[in-house]
């Protein structure tokens, strides 16, 4: 594949992740909800990262990520990344998955989708 179709590879998959989100906090998966959140921003920073003719590196920490682009975020939105980071719960031990299930409510999970649409619109910008 090409850096350009890996690139729009990266975004499909992201837009398509962002459908599913929504469709996850509508079904009330809140905790689900924000772990593909959490994908749809990764993938879009990876693909930025490859737009930037940079390898990518094999790692879920948003921060980390953002920090291979040329993408200058303020302390607030680095203290967001970071929390958006602790929504990839795929690999956390059962204790950590059902304390985040029961902090992600209706209204935490709303808060913080807003957040997460506000900086992949911000990543996607700058592409």
């Amino acid at each position: 594949m090409t850096k350009k179709q890996i690139i729009q590879s990266l975004l499909l998959k992201a837009e398509k992740d962002i459908k599913t989100a929504k469709d996850l906090f509508k079904l009330k998966h809140y905790d689900w909800s924000l772990f593909i959140w959490h994908l749809a921003i990764e993938k879009i920073l990876k693909a930025k990262i490859i737009s930037l003719d940079k390898k990518i590196i094999y790692t879920h920490d948003l921060v980390r990520l953002v920090k291979k682009t040329r993408i200058h975020l303020n302390q607030a939105l680095i203290a967001q990344l970071n929390e958006i980071t602790t929504f990839n719960i795929e690999a956390r031990y059962d204790d950590y998955k059902f304390s985040f299930y029961k902090k992600a409510d209706r209204k935490y999970a709303g808060k913080w989708a807003k957040i997460c649409e506000k900086i992949y619109l911000l990543i996607k910008k700058s592409l």
